[in-house]
């Protein structure tokens, strides 16, 4: 068992998931619940399906495709994302009008 890459992926999803709307979530539900270990199970649950879903899909891209591929299509996606994010203003919200 290579107990680097464990911990190296242990760091990486805690600090990831630090503060993230999930643990939000979580502290809301918990706070307005009888049972806060019903929501610790259940984000456990949903956090353990999240990362298997992501580990098959890495997983089987990795086996389709050469990693320096996967990282270029990563890195693209990003840099897509970041390039949206400052130059295109997307109005979310509706107009006070539209909404009478």
């Amino acid at each position: 068992m290579d107990w680097h890459l464990i911990g190296l992926s242990f760091i990486t999803v805690f600090l990831a998931e630090l503060g993230d709307k999930s643990q939000l979530a979580a502290i809301a539900l918990s706070g307005s619940s009888k049972s806060p270990k019903a929501v610790f199970l259940g984000a456990v649950a949903a956090l353990l399906l999240a990362s298997l879903l992501g580990v098959v899909l890495g997983e089987g891209t990795a086996q389709l495709l050469p990693a320096r591929w996967v990282k270029a299509i990563a890195a693209l996606g990003f840099a897509i994302l970041a390039l949206r994010l400052l130059f295109f203003k997307e109005d979310s919200t509706p107009d006070a009008e539209e909404t009478l």
